[in-house]
């Protein structure tokens, strides 16, 4: 079975992954700005979060309410097994592009 997720819906899911029992929308977002300098709008994580939970990838569960949040609860997301198969086909489908790459055409470029 292939898995296919996108650039965007790869670097959400393995920050869902990262932030653990803290994956909820602005976490997630603050999360992806602050290690890959990347502004996400919320609408965009939304449809990505909600796309992939549909698909099987994450699960969502709601949290206590709050004041602070004018009685409204976080939904914390959580990566399924199949979501971390998807990260793993995806990981070895770049890795065997990468290893298939020949030596740069001009050897004083470094590939980084």
């Amino acid at each position: 079975m292939k898995y296919r997720i996108g650039e965007f819906e790869e670097i959400v899911l393995l920050t869902v992954g990262i932030l653990e029992d803290e994956a909820y929308g602005v976490n997630i977002k603050n999360d992806i700005k602050t290690r890959l300098d990347r502004k996400v709008s919320v609408g965009a994580l939304q449809a990505a979060l909600r796309r992939m939970e549909k698909k099987g990838y994450l699960t969502s569960e709601q949290g206590e309410t709050t004041s602070k949040r004018g009685g409204r609860p976080k939904l914390f997301f959580r990566l399924t097994a199949l979501g971390h198969t998807a990260l793993v086909e995806s990981r070895e489908t770049r890795n065997r592009l990468w290893d298939a790459m020949p030596p740069p055409a001009f050897p004083q470029l470094k590939l980084s």
